[in-house]
């Protein structure tokens, strides 16, 4: 039997085990199997892994176009086969075709399915000769918008229906692209530091704490040891710097503080930095997630508590100053980070999702004093699972009212923690309501909306 490379075979057994809906693919891709490779290795694998999710759709239809007869069925291990070798031939220019090709025959065959070997060979010498993947000519269609994006034509047909087709076109080829690198620093001296380190970045576009990094291992820098940077997408800094900030809007201090969906904590820790005298509350109620959270933030456990408790169910009332309830969702607003969910997802999945987000903001409102404030957000781009929530709060709890984040904009500028930029970019995000609405493609960084309710007494 010739051999399989290490990155090639990692890639295989990750995407079937997704295929099986098995885990997710980012927490297989920092499974022990993937760090055990060489740093060529395991970029490889990422890229394969990633990239063959991002245009599964795609890939799948030039395939079958090349199958004797098209509707057959494929078994799993052979179809990924065929995928991993049609996305290298088509989206990898540097690995030679017979690489591509002959590694994925073995595949077949390693995997048990000789005789679909020879379909595969066949197949994949096919693709080879095409100048690229079979895509629809045009978008006269949102199926041909799905098609050349590699989304399903049910999510596409829903973005052009809620924000019509140039932003649809936009959210689907940022759902496409490779995410940037966003990390956040501690003191803005760290540049230096990194500077020498050999890391490029630029500023970001939304926030001063924030970096783009443009090449480089930021992970193996000190600063990134000692906790001082760490990597976090900037749309969801900004939902932290949101709930952290105490603004002129708050007559009083924020002196209790509930994060009602912590984990992984990243934007508990901006909780923790940005009001330094608070007591914090962080609630997660996965036991793996929680001991994660609990670990990320043992240095502050003198005045952040950790719970693990699901956040529908949270009791204390009247308590916080502040509560956000950043909800479990969909997470269609990070789909180039997270690829598979558009394979996993259907229409209905929504109203499970709304059921719960319901729930966790009717706790968190009950949770904060008269007069706090409950900030929601989701990494989702669904109005089910975003105003729909809020108008159904507010219709439920008349001692409760939208608060436009117009005016915190302006104070995070004032005390810059926003760009001139940034601030500029989020005034044009806002709804009717005050809520802002990040759409991928319209800005750098994954798709969020966030809102804020202020309970009245």
């Amino acid at each position: 039997m010739a051999s399989i490379s290490s990155a090639r075979k990692s890639a295989f057994d990750i995407l079937l085990a997704l295929e099986r809906g098995q885990s997710h693919s980012d927490d297989l891709l920092r499974g022990a199997s993937v760090n055990a490779l060489t740093a060529a290795d395991r970029n490889l694998a990422t890229a394969l892994v990633l990239g063959v999710l991002r245009w599964q759709i795609l890939l799948d239809h030039g395939i079958r176009l090349l199958l004797k007869h098209p509707n057959a069925r494929l078994d799993p291990e052979v179809l990924i086969a065929l995928r991993l070798g049609a996305f290298q031939l088509h989206f990898l220019d540097r690995i030679p075709a017979h690489a591509a090709i002959n590694e994925s025959v073995e595949l077949t065959r390693h995997a048990g399915h000789r005789f679909a070997s020879r379909m595969v060979n066949a197949v994949l010498r096919l693709v080879a000769q095409l100048s690229g993947p079979q895509e629809a000519s045009s978008e006269q269609s949102p199926a041909d918008l799905a098609l050349r994006f590699a989304h399903p034509v049910w999510m596409v047909e829903r973005w052009i229906s809620f924000y019509g087709l140039d932003a649809a076109r936009a959210i689907c080829a940022h759902g496409q692209a490779q995410p940037r690198l966003s990390v956040r620093l501690s003191t803005p001296d760290i540049d230096a530091e990194l500077a020498q380190a050999g890391i490029r970045f630029e500023p970001a576009a939304l926030l001063s704490a924030a970096r783009t990094v443009l090449s480089g291992n930021a992970t193996a820098t000190e600063a990134f040891r000692t906790g001082r940077l760490r990597i976090q997408d900037e749309g969801s800094q900004l939902i932290g710097e949101l709930a952290a900030h105490r603004g002129e809007d708050l007559v009083q201090n924020q002196e209790k503080i509930l994060d009602a969906c912590a984990a992984p904590g990243g934007k508990t820790l901006i909780l923790t930095e940005r009001n330094p005298e608070a007591r914090i509350v962080a609630c997660e109620v996965n036991p793996k997630r929680f001991e994660q959270l609990r670990e990320r933030l043992v240095q502050f456990s003198d005045r952040v508590e950790c719970r693990m408790v699901d956040a529908s169910a949270f009791t204390e009332e009247s308590v916080f100053d502040i509560a956000l309830a950043d909800v479990p969702c969909s997470g269609t607003g990070t789909l180039g980070r997270n690829p598979e969910i558009r394979h996993r997802l259907s229409p209905k999945d929504f109203a499970r999702h709304t059921e719960r987000q319901r729930a966790i903001l009717s706790a968190a409102l009950g949770a904060v004093r008269p007069g706090g404030r409950v900030v929601y957000s989701t990494c989702s781009l669904e109005p089910e699972e975003n105003e729909q929530v809020i108008e159904a709060a507010l219709a439920e709890n008349p001692k409760a009212r939208q608060i436009s984040l117009a005016s915190r904009i302006e104070s995070m500028l004032r005390d810059g923690i926003l760009t001139p930029r940034g601030a500029e970019l989020l005034r044009r995000r806002l709804t009717p309501e005050g809520a802002l609405r990040l759409l991928p493609g319209s800005i750098p960084t994954d798709g969020f909306f966030v809102a804020m309710i202020e309970r009245t007494n």
